[in-house]
């Protein structure tokens, strides 16, 4: 199919696969719409980020399908797919959102716990006798 762009978004353990076309503005997240699904004016306004800095956020529909994580890691994931996506239809595009810094994935995971210890930094109260 020609005018379907798609992409693959990563944040903490959430793993979204985004695909974008030309539309009316319609957004559907694991086959509910965005509103039903993240429920939170933040997170919509964190996935939607892309859409606005481009400036054509009713030209585009979006639909994603979404594993793992929270809501928050989710909705993170979800907008790497879109910028990604939509740094594929254009060069121009690919350079607004970069400057943003949209394009790129952000690492951070929580640190596991250590064997022996209480938590990933957290040791043992010390006890000198």
């Amino acid at each position: 199919m020609e005018n379907v762009f798609s992409a693959t978004g990563k944040r903490k353990t959430a793993i979204a696969s985004v695909i974008v076309k030309p539309g009316k503005g319609e957004r559907v997240i694991n086959g509910l719409p965005i509103k039903e699904y993240l429920k939170s004016e933040v997170l919509m306004l964190d996935v939607e980020q892309p859409f606005e800095l481009l400036a054509v956020g009713s030209s585009y529909d979006m639909v994603a399908h979404v594993l793992g994580g929270g809501l928050s890691g989710q909705a993170g994931a979800i907008r790497l797919g879109i910028s990604r996506a939509l740094a594929t239809i254009s060069e121009e595009y690919r350079k607004q959102l970069r400057k943003k810094g949209l394009v790129t994935r952000d690492s951070r995971v929580v640190e596991r716990k250590k064997y022996g210890q209480a938590g990933a930094r957290r040791r043992f109260q010390f006890s000198k006798r």
